[in-house]
């Protein structure tokens, strides 16, 4: 923590504000997504929905996600990160108040699709900010101190949760979500774009033309593309799935109350955020061939030690043991991404990979959902154990990642 303090205090203004402006965008979003999870048992009882239509709520946003991270990343290349960024935050900040006027679940539906458009685009504007703003070999670090962020913003749904749920039911639960258009209002206002953006905009005389074939425009660029979108999809398939779970299990085959599940997912929350942070701080100095394959292996590992859990201290020191070695390494993939690409698909590359990857990997909760009506914890546990061990020998076989801690340390 002290090296922590030591290093921020050499930024800039425009760095601290990046970091500060990308880290609550992170967190105001994942505040969002776990309020359905908290509010997703009560969904169920007050609109008659089954388990797998509950899941599929979750699969909805994440479609959005999947169009407005690709609209919205070729429009921060073309216009500004800082500008879409801002703009994006508006857009998930009043669907998501909106969600207090769904009284059927196809409203439910619509209002989580338009709030997966904005979420969509505010993340590959956000990390692609922090990438061109900081030094190459310290990216890992901060796009994970950034993506802890999100961590707390669930820390702070569940705490919000825990008493608006009982006393004021889920619809006035999403009023929250109008909170972040007083801090688009700070972005826009404060929030500068980074010098390399800058050059590259002034070094084009019209307009940049932005296509998401540039991602494919080479065999070998192709491959390095849909390779990091497995990736990906594993990553948003571990955390989706049992993060919006894991509340219903604590309630239901537990026994606790709302208030308790919130209780023991903050500190799941807290494991998770350590992860994070040593991971970045991994991959910073061994590189993500090394600090990916060691999260991904123990995960694969880890994820069956919920399966034993027998009360509720169990399954806490379980789930923050699968947290912190499944989730720890979210905020690793935008500084890959960041580096792999160049500055003019830059967002688009890191918008289109992780929308495609939240879009697909989005499903595993309407999966999880009808295999826990159908199949054992085991089943489900090992299913995910397998997609983790998929992503490691995915990550093995991008080339680019081979030389990758050699080119950003020089």
């Amino acid at each position: 923590m002290e090296i922590l303090k030591d290093e921020s205090r050499s930024l800039t203004t425009n760095q601290k504000l990046t970091l500060a402006s990308s880290t609550a965008g992170f967190g105001l979003e994942n505040m969002d997504v776990m309020f359905l999870s908290f509010a997703l048992t009560s969904i169920i009882a007050d609109l008659h929905i089954s388990a797998g239509a509950a899941g599929f709520i979750s699969s909805v946003t994440n479609l959005g996600m999947l169009l407005g991270g690709i609209l919205f990343g070729i429009l921060a290349d073309k216009y500004g990160r800082v500008k879409i960024f801002s703009h994006t935050i508006l857009i998930f900040a009043i669907a998501t108040a909106a969600m207090y006027f769904a009284n059927n679940i196809y409203l439910v539906f619509l209002f989580r699709f338009i709030a997966g458009i904005g979420a969509g685009g505010e993340y590959g504007a956000g990390v692609t900010l922090i990438a061109e703003n900081f030094r190459h070999g310290k990216i890992a670090k901060w796009t994970s101190i950034a993506a802890i962020g999100g961590q707390i913003g669930a820390i702070i749904a569940a705490l919000v949760a825990a008493w608006v749920l009982p006393n004021l039911g889920w619809h006035a639960l999403f009023l929250v979500g109008l909170v972040p258009i007083v801090f688009a209002y700070f972005v826009r206002k404060n929030l500068k774009e980074s010098p390399e953006f800058e050059s590259e905009m002034q070094a084009t005389d019209d307009q940049p033309k932005v296509s998401i074939k540039a991602l494919f425009a080479t065999p070998r660029l192709a491959y390095q593309t849909l390779a990091l979108i497995v990736m990906v999809i594993v990553q948003i398939s571990g955390y989706f799935g049992l993060m919006n779970w894991l509340p219903s299990i604590m309630q239901k085959q537990l026994g606790l109350s709302v208030s308790g599940s919130s209780t023991w997912m903050i500190v799941t929350i807290i494991g998770i955020s350590l992860g994070m942070l040593t991971f970045g701080t991994i991959m910073d100095f061994f590189g993500p061939r090394r600090a990916f394959g060691i999260f991904l292996l123990v995960a694969a590992i880890s994820v069956y030690a919920i399966i034993f859990a027998f009360n509720a201290w169990t399954l806490l020191l379980a789930s923050t043991v699968v947290g912190f070695f499944s989730n720890g390494m979210y905020g690793g993939y935008g500084a890959i991404i960041s580096r792999l690409y160049p500055t003019q698909i830059r967002a688009t590359a890191n918008n289109m990979i992780m929308s495609v990857g939240r879009a697909i990997g989005g499903f595993s909760p309407m999966v999880i959902g009808i295999m826990m009506e159908h199949y054992s914890l085991t089943v489900v546990m090992a299913s995910l154990s397998v997609l983790y061990l998929i992503s490691f020998v995915t990550m093995l076989s991008i080339p680019a990642l081979r030389k990758f801690h050699e080119d950003i340390v020089k």
